[in-house]
């Protein structure tokens, strides 16, 4: 076993790492940019190694810079994580040239798995089955648009490169596939720095299954069951469980079968994740999508079924250990479901959020992987994920019970976050049955996005912002020479909602008017929520922490007049980079024409016209943006306006 292992990563996959080293006794080496340098994983681990600056280009992808950190802490192995270097076969070859052993894959089962087309080819190979489509090296897009048609819509346009569904499109119809081709190229060629392309016919009723694998170096592979991971956005899994609750016991072993035959396919070895599509009408006919070769996000709730802990069997593997563990000694006991919890608006799109966390608390009844805590500044450089809760329970049941009592336990105000969301996801009846479908957060997304700012957390914020009764203050509703009452105002989305506060009464009277009906508050409710100030807010606004979660209570402000014949702006909805800008400056534009997209956090935001008009940019490409700053406006043709309100 190894004496001194770094970790190629940061955030809470490396705290993850760094637990299992920390009880084998293996000193654990961290890296970090700039914007890490006190983060968590660096003062966890045994020694910390700057590597670059904030850009993970010039940090966490460098491949140099690794290399050196490790020969200078005198590592014997890199453990990559995921995400970052986890799949870069480059990497790993480095590793071997400098002496140090990477802890993963062959770099040659890392090419061919991560080119999905070469993967696609191999696993057919050992009988293997995968999605009908049309999957060659080199396609261009008449190529994949012909290739569509055969196939029928709709269809998943996919890049060869990469995973976590960045680049992954749907298209329903022949006309929208070639700007989804321009868009899913794009994408690919930020994230991957590969743009090639296949599409595939998108399966009805999707279950996403995943089989984890365990493979070593003297020909032994097994599994250790599957995972559902059906529940979705955007292609990138919310919510895992396992075992799946579609498959019986002998699907479940044919599944793992074609999942030790894909890891035999590309001679595997270490910990894997084969991934599967799986109509919920066909559970007995699983579909090859793509083999992860590496640690999976959702590795937990197989650890919490299986009672094997997959980075310590990631490190024997690596040494040269042989597995211990036989497929027949394998067994799943009870249920495990994990929730993901990100720095994102659900009610926008699920656009990247930021900013710095005010406060913490993590629930005392689950499994908590989490790389920040109170006082982390999250960034648009790195991706928006900020823990794991994961929870196991003799039953399924149970366990989607437990989850959500431990959600309920969970704060993080000073970021919005998809906390909301989640908690209403797990209420869904269908999520309660296990009756998933990759679709269906996106078919209930408007419900489940909604976020509902509670009457008790206006009428804390309100109580919070009283002053002394013993003072005069001139604000509506007090009097000078005895206060009586007050009343806030404060936003409620576009509209306000108005807090009054009558003190003369015990206890005091609280009532919320909102959309033209006041409900009473009782105090003692308005006083169990807690109220944070936030002082890197300019706005003033307050963070309700309280029973219904999290809520960022901001001062009502008037809307902000503009006059006739005002150019309307474009501004970014989240902090980032603009990669791409889709007209001239000065070109004429229908409205809803893309004008320019802007990446952050590895997520690409398309902004659009409000209007037609002729466009004025403002920002070029590369350029970094504030959330809310301008990125054009569009100049109304001669003789037209807008109409007056907010810009």
């Amino acid at each position: 076993m190894f004496d001194r292992v770094l970790i190629a990563n940061r955030g809470e996959i490396a705290l993850r790492v760094i637990r299992t080293l920390d009880r084998l006794g293996i000193a654990s080496v961290a890296v970090h940019s700039d914007a890490d340098a006190d983060a968590p994983h660096v003062r966890a681990a045994t020694e910390a190694i700057r590597i670059g600056p904030a850009d993970p280009r010039r940090s966490y992808l460098d491949i140099e810079a690794v290399i050196a950190a490790a020969l200078a802490a005198g590592a014997q192995a890199v453990h990559p994580g995921y995400g970052f270097l986890s799949e870069n076969a480059a990497f790993a070859r480095a590793c071997a040239e400098a002496g140090i052993v990477f802890i993963g894959p062959p770099p040659g089962a890392i090419e061919t798995m991560g080119d999905k087309i070469r993967a696609r080819a191999a696993v057919e190979t050992r009988g293997v089955a995968t999605v009908p489509g049309i999957a060659e090296p080199g396609l261009d897009d008449a190529a994949l648009i012909a290739g569509a048609a055969r196939v029928g819509f709709p269809v998943l346009v996919k890049p060869s490169a990469g995973g976590g569904g960045k680049g992954m499109h749907r298209v329903d119809r022949p006309e929208d596939l070639p700007a989804a081709l321009a868009q899913a190229r794009r994408e690919a060629a930020g994230a991957f720095g590969d743009d090639t392309l296949f599409v595939e016919r998108f399966v009805a009723d999707p279950r996403h299954i995943e089989v984890q694998v365990l493979a070593d170096a003297h020909g032994a592979i097994i599994h250790l069951g599957e995972r559902e991971c059906s529940l979705q956005r955007r292609h990138q899994k919310i919510i895992e469980e396992a075992p799946s609750p579609l498959l019986d016991a002998a699907q479940r072993e044919a599944i793992g079968r074609a999942a030790c035959e894909t890891a035999r396919a590309v001679g595997y070895t270490g910990a894997g994740t084969v991934e599967f599509i799986v109509s919920g009408a066909r559970p007995d006919e699983p579909f090859f999508m793509e083999m992860n070769t590496r640690l999976q996000v959702e590795h937990p709730v197989t650890e919490l079924v299986t009672g094997v802990d997959l980075v310590e069997q990631q490190l024997r593997v690596a040494a040269g250990e042989r597995l211990a563990i036989a497929q027949e000694d394998m067994r799943m006991a009870g249920h495990a479901i994990e929730a993901r919890v990100y720095a994102e608006d659900p009610s926008a799109g699920f656009l990247p959020t930021g900013g710095r966390l005010i406060d913490v608390a993590w629930p005392s009844s689950a499994r908590v992987d989490a790389g920040v805590e109170a006082g982390t500044a999250v960034g648009a450089h790195y991706d928006p994920l900020l823990a794991k809760i994961a929870v196991h329970a003799a039953t399924r049941t149970d366990a989607v019970a437990g989850l959500r009592d431990a959600l309920a336990q969970t704060h993080l105000p000073g970021i919005v976050t998809n906390l909301g969301l989640l908690r209403r996801l797990l209420e869904v009846p269908a999520v309660a049955d296990g009756a998933l479908d990759t679709g269906l957060v996106d078919r209930e997304v408007d419900r489940l996005a909604a976020e509902t700012t509670p009457d008790a957390a206006f009428a804390a914020c309100a109580l919070h912002e009283l002053p002394p009764t013993t003072g005069a203050w001139a604000a509506d509703g007090w009097r000078i020479g005895g206060a009586r009452g007050a009343r806030l105002r404060y936003a409620d989305g576009d509209a306000v909602a108005t807090v009054s506060i009558d003190i003369r009464a015990t206890p005091w009277r609280i009532s919320v008017e909102r959309d033209g009906a006041a409900r009473p508050v009782a105090e003692a409710d308005a006083r169990a929520v807690r109220v944070l100030e936030d002082p890197g807010d300019p706005s003033g606004a307050l963070w309700a922490v309280g029973p219904d979660g999290d809520a960022r209570v901001a001062p009502y402000a008037p809307p902000r007049r503009v006059r006739r014949g005002a150019a309307p702006a474009l501004a970014s909805p989240m902090p980032g980079t603009v990669v791409a800008v889709h007209v001239a400056d000065g070109a004429e534009v229908g409205e809803g024409a893309a004008v320019a997209s802007v990446e952050a956090m590895k997520m690409e935001h398309v902004l659009r016209a409000p209007v037609a008009g002729m466009v004025r940019l403002d920002v070029a490409v590369g350029e970094t943006v504030s959330r809310g700053q301008q990125v054009a406006r569009i100049l109304l043709p001669a003789g037209a306006s807008d109409e007056e309100g907010t810009p």
